[in-house]
């Protein structure tokens, strides 16, 4: 195009970034970024926000931020990019702090899109205080709600541990589609209340809607989390043999979850055997704790040498395999174990808790330790 002596407007750039999505396209997105800078577009809504998504893609957040604060005038587009951009990246805090300050732009109002987007920054912190609020203004503003939002809103609820509340938005909403009902699967399946979960799905295939794949991880952690492994069998095999579903690595680790924390572990590995993924880090590290907390040394032993040879990121093999001997008091295990993962040069990530106080989510995070307290 500017070997022919054409100079691209908003919607040439607009086209291009849209395709920057993947790794391979980062440079290249950056680079069509300082173009539409040195042409002066970059401080248009209609540019901006596309390069906002495109960094948050990359969770490169910062970028993001930047280029939201040199777009001129903000629409209600611009806010609701940004806000989705901070849950993307998993700053829910920070999403809900520019849904604030939105709030105070006389000019912008938000839009169904934005309770959405906000609404799922507070299921991201299970802030019950600023959901509520949400809420109740939406209450007051609106006689009836999007059907969006009435999802982000049970959504929120079960996040919140608040299922009851979830459930009573979920029967109020005037129409449903299927990511209503998976969102409300999910939430009653992550609560432990397994049987209401395969409830709702039955009612679900009654009205004829069929399920896709999201609807059998829900199933599938209801089952796991409910202990029903009979029936996540049923429902993982029916995905290929009645919906033509193909499984993927998540439906994949609830099966091998569920079958392992029954103590099923000679079933989990011959599933293990059957697909592509069989030995993926996180199926085998799922299969690993539940030879710990089944006591089943060989196997587990046998899993995490497997697991070791595979090109690790995470401390996670060595602390499950030094528990492991531990739980057997084989502490000479043990302490190999913990001289591996000190050999490896990995550092354990240091776990961290979220708690509301009137309103304010605190992050507490615990202090790094040595030896075996480490792990």
């Amino acid at each position: 195009m500017y070997q022919q002596g054409l100079i691209p407007d908003c919607f040439t750039f607009v086209g291009v970034l849209g395709i920057c999505t993947t790794v391979d396209y980062l440079q290249r997105g950056v680079e069509l970024h300082c173009q539409t800078v040195k042409l002066n577009l970059d401080s248009t809504p209609f540019i901006g926000n596309v390069i906002i998504t495109m960094y948050s893609k990359f969770n490169l957040i910062e970028e993001a931020k930047k280029a939201f604060k040199l777009i001129k005038e903000k629409d209600v587009i611009s806010w609701n990019t940004i806000i989705t951009a901070y849950s993307h990246c998993a700053d829910y805090a920070k999403g809900l702090s520019v849904f604030k300050e939105m709030t105070k732009e006389n000019s912008v109002r938000p839009d169904d899109f934005t309770y959405a987007s906000v609404l799922t920054a507070c299921g991201g912190l299970a802030s019950i205080h600023h959901g509520r609020q949400i809420h109740a203004y939406l209450i007051r503003t609106r006689l009836d709600v999007d059907v969006g939002v009435g999802n982000a809103l049970v959504n929120m609820y079960a996040k919140c541990g608040c299922i009851g509340h979830a459930y009573s938005v979920f029967n109020q909403m005037s129409c449903y589609n299927l990511v209503s009902w998976n969102s409300i699967i999910a939430g009653f399946g992550n609560h432990g209340l397994g049987g209401k979960a395969l409830q709702l799905f039955k009612q679900m295939k009654d009205i004829g809607l069929e399920p896709d794949s999201v609807t059998f991880i829900g199933l599938l952690t209801a089952c796991n989390h409910a202990g029903l492994v009979d029936e996540g069998q049923a429902y993982f095999n029916s995905m290929t043999e009645i919906y033509g579903i193909t499984p993927d690595i998540e439906h994949f680790s609830c099966l091998i979850d569920l079958l392992g924390r029954a103590g099923r572990v000679n079933e989990a590995e011959k599933y293990m055997e059957k697909f592509p993924f069989g030995h993926d880090p996180v199926v085998l590290g799922s299969l690993l704790s539940a030879c710990r907390l089944h006591g089943d040394v060989v196997t587990g032993e046998r899993l995490a040498r497997w697991l070791l040879k595979l090109p690790s990121v995470t401390t996670s093999p060595y602390v499950l395999l030094s528990n492991l001997y531990a739980s057997d008091g084989l502490w000479d295990g043990a302490a190999e174990a913990r001289k591996m993962l000190k050999g490896s040069g990995l550092r354990k990530e240091p776990g961290h808790s979220l708690i509301e106080v009137k309103g304010s989510v605190e992050k507490f995070t615990i202090e790094k330790g040595k030896g075996i307290y480490c792990l």
